[in-house]
C-alpha cells in the first residue's frame, strides 16, 4: 500500500516536540541538521540510520561535511510527508541521541 500525503493539520501535530526539525517553506519536507564531534560520529550516524531506512524502505536525502550531517526527509511518491518522514525522523533522533554535539553540551 501507497503511503497517504498527511494534512498540514497532521503534520503541524507530529513536528510539535521534534528538537531541531524543521518544516519547508511549501511544507513538503522537514529537515534537520546534525552536528558530531568527529567524522567518526558523524559516520556511525549515518550507518546506523542506513540500516534504518532500509528496513523502512525510506531513504533520506542527506548530505554530509565532516562532523556535520544535514538531512531532508519527504515521501517523492506521495508528494510530500507522510508517517515514514517521521518514523524516519524519530529513528534519526533515537541514533544521534547522545552523539551529537548539541546533546553533549545539554548533559553536561
Amino acid at each position: 500500500m501507497r503511503p497517504q500525503k498527511l494534512d498540514p493539520r497532521d503534520t503541524a501535530e507530529r513536528l510539535t516536540g521534534m528538537h531541531g526539525w524543521m518544516l519547508a517553506e511549501d511544507g513538503g519536507s522537514i529537515s534537520k541538521a546534525f552536528r558530531f564531534k568527529s567524522f567518526s560520529e558523524a559516520f556511525g550516524f549515518m550507518s546506523e540510520c542506513a540500516l534504518a531506512a532500509e528496513k523502512l524502505d525510506h531513504h533520506p536525502e542527506w548530505f554530509n561535511v565532516y562532523n556535520r550531517v544535514d538531512v531532508s526527509l519527504t515521501t517523492h511518491d506521495a508528494g510530500g510527508l507522510t508517517e515514514l518522514d517521521f518514523k524516519l525522523a524519530a529513528r534519526m533522533d533515537r541514533a544521534g541521541a547522545g552523539r551529537t554535539q548539541d546533546q553533549r553540551k545539554q548533559d553536561v
